[in-house]
């Protein structure tokens, strides 16, 4: 009778702990599609989804893999980025995980098999699906089947079966049983990767097979204890994935597209299409999962300080110069590979290909301005294009840079009127000849008196007359 009113006691005073079970809440499941050939586009998806379930307190990461194989480089960042993930890691084989699938798959904690599902066949070949040399060939497997034994340590026969899908040479026998003799590379059907051997007995490969994702999660965390999200792959994405390929192309032809704008009056087109090519390497970087919001802002921030300086405060430099470096900062802090909750390694490694991806775009676009200049014709469009001495002169006079012609310093201190607005450079006009001009704070409306205060590279220094 005491223990029945001390539990009553113990209730009545709301100690739910000491009279029912807790209750545990559901675990987090992501899903990640793998779909298509081990490439690029393919770590790019599996890193973003890896990330989110880091930002979001996600218990186990699923990868639904269906893919045929691929590059064994991009093999090898997919199995870092595994590596960083600190909950379970499950690989659902759900139609064919072969070569570079294979390899990603014993790299995570358990695999399952949907019925008729194969893996394997995971003998390294070269870009083009031929044999490589036996030289190579030998050291890429020996590499291979360590690092293969290296992940799969304490997963019972795990090692062997991925050296035996590797090396041709190679013979997997558990106790009498010959499963694979010499002379063939392993592949393995569910059924098979689910069979036991040794003693006690063991699956040769697998942990089971689920018919579907949902039966996969209820044998895992069972019936209604896990919320799954399964991630999206949109078509803006999948854009954005193979535009990253071309990063440098795309900063070259961006950087290259605002100098020419830099060099002529007023903002057009190439200022367009510079900002343009620009945001699509940031944004690209941005939505492919690698990069969080504060590159974001150092980007914006380093854009309004170049706008500060051509808008308002003309010639000083500093903000340009401050926004450049805040620009060029932001896009390789975009393209790092940079993960939540982790501190930021202190190795090159990890900032060397954005880099080189920001230091080939700058390359590329002097290389082809300085061959602009040198091979397309002075007249014309690109005519306008360049800063002459006198734009309404003879086409090849030359133009205002370094050391101006002697015929323009008499200008100084002469008056004329603004023949286009200078938002803050633009043109004006002395005795019936156009020059460009540059105001050095503000702007000046089309037609305005302005007097001539200087020469600069960009032409002359103007302010208004009051």
């Amino acid at each position: 009778m005491p223990r029945v009113f001390l539990a009553i006691f113990t209730c009545l005073l709301g100690f739910p702990g000491a009279t029912s079970a807790e209750v545990a809440a559901p675990a987090k499941v992501i899903v990640i599609p793998v779909r298509q050939e081990i490439s690029t586009p393919e770590l790019y998806i599996i890193r973003r989804g890896l990330k989110e379930a880091i930002d979001q307190g996600v218990n186990t990461v699923v990868l639904d893999m269906e893919t045929p194989g691929g590059r064994l480089d991009v093999t090898f960042d997919i199995l870092k980025a595994l590596e960083k993930f600190p909950g379970k890691t499950i690989t659902y084989v759900n139609r064919e995980a072969m070569s570079a699938g294979a390899f990603i798959s014993a790299a995570t904690d358990e695999i399952y098999f949907a019925p008729g599902a194969v893996i394997g066949a995971a003998a390294p070949v070269n870009a083009g699906g031929s044999d490589i040399g036996d030289t190579m060939k030998g050291k890429i497997v020996s590499y291979l089947k360590a690092r293969m034994r290296a992940i799969s340590e304490g997963k019972a026969y795990r090692g062997q079966v991925i050296s035996a899908m590797i090396d041709m040479d190679s013979e997997l026998k558990i106790g009498d049983k010959i499963i694979k003799p010499k002379g063939e590379l392993l592949s393995l059907t569910a059924s098979e990767a689910m069979a036991t051997y040794g003693d006690p007995p063991e699956p040769l490969l697998g942990s089971g097979i689920a018919a579907n994702l949902d039966d996969l999660l209820d044998q895992i965390h069972g019936p209604g204890g896990y919320t799954v999200e399964r991630m999206q792959i949109s078509w803006s994405e999948n854009l954005a994935q193979y535009l990253n390929m071309a990063t440098s192309v795309l900063l070259g032809l961006g950087l290259l597209a605002l100098f020419i704008e830099f060099k002529t009056p007023g903002f057009g087109v190439f200022g367009i299409s510079g900002i343009a090519l620009l945001s699509v390497v940031f944004f690209g970087q941005f939505v492919a999962g690698l990069s969080g919001h504060e590159p974001v802002l150092f980007f914006l921030l380093g854009v309004m300080l170049v706008a500060v300086e051509i808008f308002l405060l003309p010639g000083t430099w500093v903000m340009a110069m401050a926004g450049i470096c805040l620009i060029f900062g932001s896009l390789v802090w975009a393209m790092a590979d940079l993960w939540p909750r982790q501190a930021v390694p202190i190795s090159g490694d990890v900032f060397l290909a954005p880099l080189l991806n920001v230091g080939i775009g700058v390359v590329l676009a002097v290389g082809i301005f300085i061959a602009i200049l040198r091979f397309l014709p002075r007249g014309g469009l690109w005519g306008n294009m360049v800063l002459h001495a006198a734009v309404g002169g003879e086409p090849g006079s030359r133009a205002i840079t370094g050391g101006a012609p002697a015929a323009i310093f008499p200008l100084v201190g002469e008056t004329g009127v603004a023949a286009t607005a200078l938002f803050p450079s633009g043109q004006v006009e002395n005795a019936g000849r156009r020059y460009e001009a540059r105001v050095a704070v503000g702007f000046v409306d089309k037609g305005a008196a302005v007097r001539v205060t200087g020469v600069s590279g960009f032409g002359l220094a103007v302010e208004v007359v009051a």
